[in-house]
């Protein structure tokens, strides 16, 4: 099982194909295929200088991703968190906020969380930070934890 040493991240442009095809792939069978939402994955908010992608490798596969994003000088964004059906209940997708949390040091981070997923984001800090909306077909609703 990966540890919390194996957490990477990096700009998109040092990432090598095949990993950012495997990072893709796994936002892809997560939140298209499992999640039954069609929609366009690659927004474009990948290629800006600020983003960051983190990920967990097993055995040569992404298992867990997530991408911080700069909406501004003092707030990232942190989206796209996605786990790989076998590896859940492993707690990627914690060790992958916790690293994340640690990049975003002394900004506000904000999220867009899906409704069921508020109490889990909640453990890190976050709190609701509007109505809840539908994205998707999903609720979700906006949090923010302050730094």
């Amino acid at each position: 099982m990966p540890t919390s040493d194996d957490v990477r991240d990096a700009p998109l442009a040092e990432i090598d194909a095949v990993t950012l095809y495997r990072i893709l792939a796994l936002r892809s069978d997560v939140f298209v295929v499992e999640q039954d939402c069609v929609y366009l994955d690659p927004d474009g908010r990948d290629l800006e200088p600020d983003a960051r992608q983190l990920w967990i490798e097993s055995d040569g596969a992404v298992v867990a991703t997530l991408r911080i994003l700069a909406d501004d000088a003092r707030t990232a964004r942190i989206g796209r968190v996605a786990t790989a059906r076998g590896a859940r209940g492993d707690r990627l997708a914690g060790r992958l906020m916790v690293r994340a949390l640690e990049l975003c040091a002394n900004r506000d981070v904000v999220l867009d969380a899906q409704s069921y997923l508020e109490q889990w984001y909640a453990r890190f800090g976050f709190v609701p930070d509007g109505p809840e909306f539908i994205e998707d077909g999903i609720p979700h609703i906006p949090m923010r934890l302050q730094q």
